[in-house]
């Protein structure tokens, strides 16, 4: 089985098998219930499923040894994963199969973050223990959910989407409440072997229940209607089978049968009574096998009948993308580097610098022709100019610096080779790290057909390793056209309408902003088109409504930051009116507003 599992995945570099051996093994001996549950996933996902799973099971004992200071071992393994994810691979297997699964799936490290800091919290003893039920939640929630959500990414990312029902987010809310007490419930002998209560403080109370009494493991009248009633409070969470008749097939197999498998731990830790207090709960083999025999079987069955629609995997590159360290704080990030000539950045009055600067990278091909050179040294030229100008964005202290690398139009309608080379030069500069090294937060605008999928995961995995940064937003427009970004904005409000997302009737601009690809993007203030050229090209429509507008005659490759701060010296003595009358000018008396209008 698995070494079927693992040709389903394409993994067939001996090492790499023998990394989610690992994963594998340790999710057979130490999580049982789990294991199964995740061997009822589709057969090309489940090296990936082992792998996320092994590396929380992994973490969560480190957090929870009692052999020296668990935070700091935890700690020390975050960190080594951090470095391994920057370099494609590792020497530990389970981190080699974790690192492995993040590329080929492209998943966030998001997960990492949040259940890491939950788990090193626990293990300081740092936070309190849970004293309400909202407290538990949050606790269980941040420890658990992101990894669950990770095997749903790779499910989307598989070609199914799993429909959430807005009428069942209570429902949602308490299955995950159940399966996670049914955990507290049946490892609370581990827990208080370490001294943790993890309760809520507010039961224990309710049925007058001493710390003392759990910690000592005294089976006393308080402790089991305690126990009693958190066991039929499990049961009822688990209890709802409403909620997997709307899935698509294999994920309501998967479902039913985990909290079946769920339940039988329920039913075990019944039977132990006073024994809970000394020992895990779990159900006996037979009983788990009456469970996952059937369900395994109706689970291949299912799969078989109703196949994952896009399943794709692949290799990670073979130059990985570094992404930015986790930990990266302003002070470890690299000042920008400065100008050649010793150039310094004007002093502008903070009260009228252009947040917003979008430039419309103009000139390449023209420049290189003049000089008796293939364009495609122009567009060479002009992305190293580009980083030169990032650089002095970073110096004046812009916030956002949005730039045009190549429309629509032109991907359509230049020749196959200037686009090659021009995708060529953006990937180089990309997988050089140049803008991972600053304060940097690159985004991308644009539409991924037409584009090399290896280029677009490029652009997710810069995205993702800069999301975190808080100095210049640099956002790359990139087969982008202002049209088909309207008409995704469009496409999206209709499907909101269709499936009954939308209240009302009326459709605001706040409400089209927000379903802009890039929406939370600010208005630009300053439009700048170099190359002599005047006219937008379809860049930016609705963000530029009310922008300045520059048009410089400087080819693209002639430009460095200099000019970057010409042009934001130029907008500082504009005078922005958003269709007011200035105020030295004195209204137009009504008997002569028909002879025109206001600038």
């Amino acid at each position: 089985m698995f070494a079927a599992d693992c040709a389903q995945a394409e993994i067939h570099d001996p090492q790499l098998k023998a990394a989610y051996k690992a994963c594998h093994d340790h999710l057979r001996s130490t999580s049982a219930e789990e294991f199964w549950c995740l061997q009822l996933m589709p057969p090309a996902l489940r090296p990936a499923c082992w792998a996320l799973f092994a590396a929380h099971s992994l973490a969560d004992d480190l957090a929870d040894s009692t052999e020296g200071d668990g935070s700091q071992r935890l700690r020390a393994w975050r960190e080594a994963l951090d470095t391994d994810l920057r370099l494609g691979t590792s020497q530990d297997p389970v981190r080699q199969a974790l690192v492995h699964t993040m590329w080929c799936w492209n998943l966030k490290t998001d997960a990492f973050d949040v259940t890491f800091t939950a788990l090193e919290k626990d293990a300081l003893r740092t936070a309190p223990a849970a004293a309400t039920w909202q407290q538990w939640r949050t606790r269980s929630k941040d420890t658990n959910v992101p990894f669950l959500l990770l095997c749903l990414t790779m499910l989307r990312h598989a070609g199914l989407d799993i429909p959430l029902h807005l009428t069942r987010l209570d429902a949602y809310q308490r299955l995950s409440d159940g399966l996670f007490l049914t955990d507290s419930l049946t490892d609370l002998a581990e827990d208080l072997s370490r001294g943790d209560i993890t309760l809520p403080a507010e039961e224990l109370h309710r049925f007058g229940t001493c710390e003392t009494d759990l910690l000592r493991r005294r089976w006393t009248p308080a402790v089991q209607a305690l126990i009693s009633h958190l066991l039929d409070t499990a049961h009822t969470w688990l209890d709802q089978p409403r909620l997997w008749t709307g899935l698509p097939p294999g994920p309501a197999v998967v479902l039913r049968t985990g909290c079946t498998l769920y339940r039988a731990r329920l039913h075990a830790a019944e039977k132990a009574g006073p024994a809970l207090l000394q020992h895990a709960a779990r159900p006996p083999l037979a009983a788990r096998l009456r469970i996952t025999a059937p369900g395994r079987l109706l689970a291949a069955t299912t799969w078989r009948l109703f196949p994952l629609p896009e399943l794709r995997t692949a290799l990670p590159p073979t130059r990985p993308v570094l992404p930015a360290p986790r930990t990266a704080s302003p002070k470890l990030l690299q000042p920008p580097e400065p100008h050649a000539d010793g150039a310094r950045p004007p002093a502008l009055p903070a009260e009228h610098m252009p947040r917003h600067v979008a430039i419309i990278m103009d000139g390449n091909g023209r420049w290189a022709t003049a000089r008796g050179l293939p364009r495609s040294h122009g567009h060479k030229t002009g992305g190293e100019m580009l980083v030169d100008v990032v650089h002095g964005a970073l110096e004046i202290g812009l916030s956002h610096l949005t730039v045009y690398l190549l429309s629509t139009e032109n991907l359509e309608k230049r020749p196959p080779q200037e686009i090659d080379k021009l995708l060529t030069f953006a990937r180089e500069q990309l997988e050089s790290g140049d803008f991972l090294r600053y304060d940097v937060r690159i985004r991308w605008a644009g539409l991924p057909d037409g584009l090399p999928r290896d280029f677009v995961d490029l652009l997710h995995t810069n995205e993702e390793a800069t999301q975190d940064r808080t100095g210049l937003n640099l956002t790359f427009c990139l087969n982008y056209g202002g049209r088909s970004e309207l008409t995704q904005a469009a496409d999206s409000l209709a499907d909101a309408a269709r499936t009954g997302q939308l209240e009302g009737t009326r459709v605001s601009e706040h409400l089209l902003r927000s379903h802009l690809p890039l929406g939370d993007l600010p208005d630009v203030d300053l439009l700048w088109r170099t190359g002599g050229e005047q006219r937008i090209s379809n860049f930016l429509p609705w963000h530029t409504a009310y922008a300045e507008l520059l048009f410089t005659d400087k080819l693209w490759p002639d430009i460095d930051r200099r000019d970057l701060w010409e042009a934001m010296t130029q907008y500082t003595h504009r005078h922005r009116r958003y269709g007011a009358v200035p105020a030295s000018q004195p209204a137009v008396p009504a008997q002569e507003a028909h002879r025109g209008t206001s600038g």
